[in-house]
């Protein structure tokens, strides 16, 4: 069963913006793409940087620290499959958002 952590409704981000969330042990971000929400692990997996405060463009966000470029739609490095940020689904029901966190990861 996985976990499920709720986004306030006056913190989904609008289109073009982003979000940092906080829940079940997890600090992820979450980021409107063209009315995509797209959510990863905040954590950039090289030395622990936080990419939600990266630059957005499209749908690939660059860790501030060291450049490195990630598709918020896989979690993967740019053009690469070497190294990969966690990324969740993100549900809407109704008016409100929930990201989901497998259950593996809702309890590590």
């Amino acid at each position: 069963m996985s976990q499920r952590i709720e986004v306030p409704a006056q913190r989904v981000p609008a289109v073009g913006e982003r979000c940092l969330i906080e829940g079940e042990g997890k600090s992820v971000a979450l980021f409107n793409v063209g009315g995509r929400l797209l959510a990863i692990d905040d954590s950039c997996p090289h030395q622990g940087s936080s990419l939600c405060a990266g630059k957005l463009e499209g749908a690939v966000i660059q860790c501030r620290a060291h450049g490195l470029r990630f598709d918020l739609t896989s979690g993967y490095l740019l053009n690469s499959k070497a190294l990969k940020v966690p990324s969740y689904p993100v549900e809407v029901e109704d008016d409100r958002v929930f990201i989901v966190l497998a259950a593996q990861e809702a309890l590590s």
